[in-house]
């Protein structure tokens, strides 16, 4: 059963694009199926973590609305912050999915139970997933993950009456 979600996300939970104003301010656009599928995830019980390479007071705002603990930006090394995360949490790479469309994710994906990557992921990424979703990043790609998780963990029922 999968306890942990990791996401990236530029490409995943978002389209990938940066958006500066001419005040430097950055903006990023979410998808808010995703995020009812991540405070979903999240009421069942089950943890979420972000693991990111850029560094963004958007992503942290993002993360804090949705109930996101475990929040780590500026990461180089995906996979040894995993590795690290699971150790605090007492969760096995067995029990952990994650998703994530360019390189920089690749060892990350490699080690965990269940790897996902939107549509338009890189080539190299979707070579080495188990699932490449029908949505692209930040168009309801990790919702969709969730509900694959969701049903093969047998939650379904618990997750609609989340909401039912």
């Amino acid at each position: 059963m999968i306890k942990l979600l990791i996401l990236d996300v530029d490409g995943c939970l978002t389209n990938g694009d940066i958006i500066y104003s001419s005040e430097g301010i950055e903006t990023k656009h979410f998808n808010v199926k995703d995020g009812l599928g991540i405070s979903s995830w999240i009421r069942l019980g089950n943890e979420v973590a972000i693991i990111t390479g850029r560094q963004s007071s958007v992503v942290a705002k993002r993360a804090d609305e949705l109930g996101i603990k475990h929040l780590f930006q500026g990461v180089k090394d995906k996979d040894t912050v995993l590795r690290e995360l699971l150790s605090t949490l007492s969760i096995s790479l067995d029990e952990a999915a994650a998703i994530g469309d360019d390189l920089n994710d690749y060892k990350m994906l490699q080690s965990v139970a269940k790897s996902f990557t939107p549509h338009n992921g890189v080539s190299e990424i979707k070579e080495i997933v188990g699932t490449v979703l029908s949505k692209n990043g930040g168009d309801g790609a990790v919702r969709e993950m969730i509900d694959i998780l969701i049903q093969e963990n047998n939650q379904k029922e618990k997750f609609m009456a989340l909401w039912i």
